[in-house]
């Protein structure tokens, strides 16, 4: 077992993924060794090539259904953080077998992690499990769970698959994440704030379904910093406990998030509002619980990273999206070795 206060060995499964490229900078920039498998499923490894001269850093391409590249990837590990998935509805509802075959690896990747003497398991599951309540009052971690999605429907069942065992000899913690935002160096435009943000910027009609839905958000940076903290907090603070991760102040509607992005741009952007979307979620959520016991609180906020992302777009950084959906998206592509979906 390795002393949590010490460097620790780190697995990252979905390591070059969008909030998986930041973590890994964040882990190796605190002084851990840290090891990355991924599939590559939406990029070449060009989110983690400038890493490679780093002794610190060691990349493995491989699948977690792949019961010899798991091995392989948990020789010598402290410690494990799960990110992989196939992140949000559309992509999960567009592959559910695929979907489905991801959890199960996660749940045989969590019993060899434990067999292998691995000290802490971190996964991200995310907020979308509140999904549509009939309250206006946040949601905290005692409240009842009503995924809507099929995306959501399996991170509840890992949850499930791991609160049901007492007898784990390591430290799992699971974190519902609030929807994603932020700059990344494998960049999603599929997200709500930087799908609005883009949209708007470039000259593009938004519509925006439902304008008066909650979710709540988080930055990329604080989702890394919300794993950095359970991988090192006291284990009986943590040991089989779930904690929403965000703040607050960052539950919006989609009316409040296109507010923003019109202040930025300066009240610029043609933007329509219609009911009747596909997604009926609708949820606030409390995160009190990992501020008050580990002493975490997310420290960006939507307003200046809408400035942030506002000035790169009009500089040019992003200026082929569209051109490599694969790399902007998690659902408009068709995964290699998946039969293609029929029409949506």
């Amino acid at each position: 077992m390795s002393d949590v206060n010490g460097n620790r060995d780190i697995l990252v499964v979905g390591g070059a993924g969008y909030v998986g490229s930041v973590l890994t900078r964040k882990l190796l920039a605190a002084g851990h060794q840290v090891r990355v498998l991924d599939r590559l499923l939406f990029d070449h490894g060009t989110v983690l090539s400038g890493l490679v001269e780093d002794p610190a850093f060691s990349f493995q391409l491989g699948d977690l259904n792949d019961d010899s590249a798991v091995g392989t990837a948990l020789e010598g590990a402290t410690d494990v953080v799960i990110l992989a998935a196939l992140v949000g509805d559309p992509i999960a509802s567009k592959y559910p077998d695929l979907a489905r075959k991801v959890n199960d690896g996660c749940k045989r990747l969590a019993e060899r992690a434990d067999e292998a003497g691995v000290d802490r398991l971190v996964f991200t599951s995310t907020c979308s499990n509140y999904g549509l309540r009939d309250t206006d009052e946040p949601a905290t971690e005692e409240s009842d769970l009503s995924p809507v999605s099929l995306y959501a429907e399996l991170k509840v069942d890992f949850e499930q698959f791991v609160l049901s065992r007492s007898d784990w000899s390591l430290c799992p913690t699971l974190l519902r994440i609030a929807t994603a935002y932020g700059l990344s160096q494998r960049m999603r435009f599929d997200l709500t704030i930087s799908e609005f943000t883009r949209t708007l910027a470039v000259g593009d009609e938004l519509v925006v379904y439902d304008a008066d839905t909650w979710r709540p958000y988080c930055h990329v940076e604080d989702i890394s910093g919300a794993v950095m903290t359970a991988l090192t907090a006291d284990e009986a603070l943590v040991r089989s406990e779930v904690f929403n991760v965000g703040h607050s102040d960052e539950n919006y509607t989609k009316r409040m998030v296109v507010d923003v992005v019109q202040d930025v741009l300066g009240g610029a952007g043609s933007v329509s509002f219609e009911e009747g979307g596909r997604d009926p979620r609708n949820y606030r959520v409390n995160f009190d619980k990992i501020r008050e016991r580990l002493g975490f609180e997310p420290q960006h906020r939507v307003p200046e990273t809408v400035a942030s992302l506002v000035t790169a777009i009009q500089q040019g950084i992003f200026d082929d999206y569209g051109l490599r959906p694969g790399f902007y998206t998690n659902h408009s592509v068709v995964i290699p070795g998946e039969a293609p979906p029929g029409d949506d």
